[in-house]
C-alpha cells in the first residue's frame, strides 16, 4: 500500500459532493485533496479506491462495552412486570452478568463488530456502583489501552445504579476519573435517585473538580424528564461548561408540545449541550429535525447492543443514521444528509474530536462504500466496505484485518 510514515496515494474517492479526488495521506493525515487526474494506480503502491464514496469514520457516540453478550451464550430476553422500569432492568442486568463470559472478551468481540463496520471513535459508559466498584472501569481501561491504535475510544463513569440510592458511588466516580475515564455519568436524578439537585450537585462538582464532561442518562419522560433538562441546562450555562455535556436519551423531548420543545430547543442550543438519541424502537425519542433547526448538536449511537435492555444492535452507525431516518420520517436528500450528519460531524462535535472529515490536515481515518452519494449510503447501507485509520486499510467486510 505504501509507506505510511511518509506518503500514501489513494485515486479515484468519491466525495460527499460528487466531485471524485485523489487523496494523499503523511503522518496519518491528510496532506492533499485533489481533483482526481483519471490515472490508473502507479507501481508506488498506491491505492485506486474506483468511484467508491469516501466518508469520514463514523462516530459510535453511546455505547456500554461492558455490559453487552455480544459474541457470548445467548441470553434470553426478560421482561418488566409493569413496563419500562430502570431499577428492574439493573436487576436483570446484575444477574445476567454473573453467568457472561469474561468482561475483556465480550468487550472485545463488541469492539471489533464497530470497527468493523466503521466506527474508528467511541464513547462507552462503564458503570460504576458499590456492587462492582471500580472492576468494570480497570477491564474496559485495560482494553482501550489494548486498542489505542484502531479506535479512539472516550470513557463515561457510569452510576447505573444511582449516585444517592448507592452510597459510596460518588467517591468511586471520582476515583474512575483519577483512574482514566473522560467524563462523568448521571442517571434520572428525580426518578432514580429522587433528589434532582443533590444528583447534579455531585456530578457537576466532580466534573469541575477533575475537569471532566459529561454525559447523563435521562429516561424520565414528559414534564418531568423536562424539568429536568431545564435544571442540566441551568447548572451547564452556571458553570461555564458549555460544548461539555450531553444529555442521553431524552425521552422527554419526544413527548412534550411542539411549543414546549421549541421553548426548550432554545436553550439546550444556547447552553451548548448535544443530545443523544438512538431512535429506540418502543419509546417516544428527541424530534431530530426540530432540535436540529434550533442549533442543538444531536448525535446517536448504539446504547446496547445485545444485552439485558434489549436483543438488538449491529454495532452499524450508517444502519442506525437509516433507523434514525426511518423514524424521524425522512425522505428527501436533505434529511437523508442529516441522518448521515446525526452519525458523522455532529457526532464528532459532541464528542469534541479533532481533526475530523476529509479535508487537509484531518484525521485520515475514514471508509470507503460502494454508493453514489451519501442518501443512497443512508437508505442502502451498503456492506462491503473497506475502513482506513491513519491511511492504513483496518477492515474489510465488517471484520478487523489485524
Amino acid at each position: 500500500m505504501g509507506c505510511i510514515l511518509n506518503q500514501t496515494h489513494f485515486l479515484n474517492a468519491r466525495l460527499a459532493d460528487g466531485t471524485v479526488a485523489d487523496l494523499t495521506v503523511e503522518g496519518g493525515r491528510f496532506s492533499a485533496v485533489a481533483p482526481a487526474a483519471n490515472t490508473t494506480p502507479p507501481t508506488d503502491g498506491a491505492v485506486d479506491l474506483a468511484g467508491k464514496l469516501v466518508l469520514p469514520a463514523f462516530v459510535e457516540g453511546h455505547i456500554h462495552l461492558d455490559t453487552s453478550f455480544y459474541g457470548d451464550a445467548w441470553r434470553p430476553h426478560i421482561p418488566c412486570t409493569d413496563g419500562f422500569d430502570v431499577r428492574e432492568r439493573v436487576a436483570f442486568q446484575m444477574r445476567n452478568l454473573e453467568q457472561a463470559a469474561p468482561m475483556a472478551e465480550r468487550a472485545k468481540n463488541q469492539l471489533e463488530l464497530c470497527i468493523g463496520h466503521g466506527s474508528l471513535a467511541m464513547r462507552s459508559h462503564v458503570m460504576v456502583d458499590a456492587a462492582v466498584g471500580l472492576k468494570h472501569v480497570e477491564t474496559i481501561l485495560a482494553v482501550r489501552e489494548k486498542y489505542r491504535d484502531l479506535i479512539d475510544i472516550q470513557l463515561v463513569a457510569f452510576p447505573q445504579s444511582g449516585i444517592l440510592s448507592s452510597p459510596g458511588t460518588a467517591e468511586l466516580l471520582d476515583e474512575a476519573l483519577k483512574l482514566g475515564c473522560d467524563l462523568i455519568g448521571g442517571l434520572d436524578p428525580a426518578s432514580f435517585d429522587r433528589d434532582v439537585k443533590a444528583h447534579l450537585d455531585v456530578v457537576f462538582g466532580l466534573a469541575e473538580k477533575r475537569g471532566a464532561g459529561i454525559d447523563i442518562h435521562l429516561h424520565d419522560r414528559g414534564t418531568l424528564g423536562l424539568f429536568e433538562i431545564e435544571e442540566i441546562v441551568a447548572r451547564t450555562t452556571a458553570s461555564g461548561m458549555p460544548g461539555k455535556v450531553a444529555v442521553s436519551h431524552a425521552y422527554a423531548l419526544g413527548d412534550i408540545s411542539a411549543e414546549a420543545l421549541a421553548r426548550v430547543g432554545e436553550r439546550i442550543a444556547a447552553a451548548g449541550i448535544a443530545i443523544m438519541t438512538n431512535a429506540p424502537g418502543d419509546h417516544v425519542f428527541p424530534p431530530v429535525a426540530a432540535l436540529r433547526k434550533a442549533g442543538v448538536t444531536v448525535f446517536a449511537g448504539s446504547d446496547n447492543i445485545r444485552d439485558s435492555w434489549w436483543p438488538y444492535g449491529d454495532g452499524d452507525m450508517l444502519n442506525r443514521a437509516n433507523m434514525i431516518g426511518y423514524r424521524s420520517g425522512f425522505y428527501e436528500d436533505w434529511e437523508l444528509e442529516a441522518a448521515y450528519d446525526v452519525v458523522s460531524h455532529a457526532g464528532a462535535k459532541a464528542l469534541g474530536l479533532e481533526g475530523y472529515g476529509i479535508a487537509v490536515g484531518a484525521k485520515a481515518d475514514f471508509v470507503a462504500l460502494r454508493a453514489e452519494h451519501i442518501p443512497e449510503a443512508v437508505v442502502a447501507v451498503p456492506k462491503d466496505r473497506k475502513v482506513y485509520r491513519a491511511g492504513r486499510e483496518v477492515a474489510r467486510g465488517g471484520k478487523v484485518l489485524a
